[in-house]
């Protein structure tokens, strides 16, 4: 009678253990960390397409059904997914742009976020497209009262930008 008292104890901790196992993985948590990884991907989507609608409301972005790569999915274009790669260097940059953002809102629930950077890329825009990105960019500044530093040497930014380090190449 004991020695089944125990048994029981024991099959309803293994019951236990192995629910927990199915549902978040062994203690190494690779499977808990994927989904969680998984959930942070899919919010960062959210946050990066509403940043992304603020640039043109022809391109959304999902994950592909079949792995964890991105795709697009063309509104003016009948609702056609493809492939990230496909689009065109200005497309990219708005694409990386809204998802930079997206990051920062998705990071600024746990931590105040004062400022943003953004490196170069802003030569592969077309004169209208630039003209966008600055515009949303101002609009985020003020928006958030973040500093936003835009490292670049694109000349039509010189007149949009109010304050301005410029450096000078020397020898050294």
């Amino acid at each position: 009678q004991k020695s089944q008292e125990t048994l029981d104890a024991l099959l309803k901790d293994l019951s236990l253990w192995s629910k927990m196992n199915a549902l978040i993985g062994d203690g190494q948590g690779k499977k808990f960390s994927n989904f969680v990884q998984d959930l942070t991907l899919r919010q960062l989507i959210e946050y990066g397409n509403k940043r992304l609608a603020g640039f043109s409301d022809r391109y959304l972005l999902e994950v592909a059904n079949d792995s964890d790569a991105l795709q697009v999915i063309d509104t003016y274009m009948g609702n056609s997914k493809r492939s990230v790669t496909s689009l065109s260097g200005g497309e990219t940059f708005k694409l990386s742009l809204a998802l930079a953002f997206g990051l920062s809102d998705l990071a600024a629930r746990n931590v105040n976020i004062e400022s943003l950077f953004i490196d170069e890329g802003f030569g592969s825009l077309d004169p209208e497209s630039l003209d966008q990105a600055i515009t949303i960019l101002e609009n985020m500044q003020n928006e958030s009262n973040k500093s936003i530093g835009i490292i670049s040497h694109v000349g039509e930014l010189k007149d949009r930008i109010g304050t301005k380090i410029k450096l000078l190449k020397t020898g050294a």
